[in-house]
C-alpha cells in the first residue's frame, strides 16, 4: 500500500501538519452544526486539546498557544474530533455557551457575499446575516 492509501484507509492517526507545523482546525457547534470559526493547531495545541477536552489553538499572529476562551470565558468543550481523508484538516465539534467570534457574534461567519450589480460585475458587498450575541468590550475587559 502507498503512504497515501495508509493515510486514507488506516485507523492510525497521523496528522499532516503543513511546512509551518500547522493543521487547519474548523470549530463546529456539535448541537446545531453551525461552523463557528477556522483556526490552526500545531502539535502542542492538538495534544493540549486532546488531553484537556477543551480547544487550544496556535495563534499565527502572536506565535503562541491560545486556549479558546482564556480571555473572554467563551470556551469550547470538545465533543468529537473529525479528521479528513488525507489527515490535513480537522473538524472540532464543540459545545459552547456563548458567542465564539471576538467581534461579538455566535460564529465568525456572520456576513455573506451579495451581488449589487449584474452577474459577474462588481461590486460585490457583504451583508450581515447575524446579530451580535454578546458585547466584546465586556467579555474582554476581564
Amino acid at each position: 500500500m502507498s503512504t497515501k492509501q495508509n493515510l486514507e484507509e488506516n485507523s492510525e492517526f497521523v496528522p499532516q501538519f503543513d511546512k509551518n507545523g500547522l493543521i487547519t482546525a474548523i470549530a463546529q457547534d456539535s448541537r446545531t452544526g453551525q461552523v463557528l470559526m477556522v483556526a490552526y493547531m500545531n502539535h502542542q495545541a492538538l495534544d493540549a486539546t486532546i488531553q484537556s477536552g477543551y480547544a487550544t489553538y496556535f495563534s499565527r499572529s502572536r506565535q503562541k498557544l491560545w486556549k479558546k476562551g482564556e480571555e473572554s470565558g467563551h470556551r469550547q468543550k470538545v465533543e468529537q474530533i473529525l479528521v479528513d481523508c488525507d489527515q490535513d484538516c480537522l473538524i472540532i465539534k464543540v459545545t459552547v455557551d456563548a458567542g465564539q467570534c471576538h467581534v461579538g457574534y455566535q460564529s465568525c461567519f456572520y456576513r455573506a457575499l451579495v451581488r449589487v450589480g449584474a452577474v459577474r460585475e462588481p461590486p460585490i458587498q457583504l451583508e450581515f446575516i447575524a446579530k451580535k450575541v454578546y458585547d466584546p468590550e465586556e467579555a474582554y475587559r476581564k
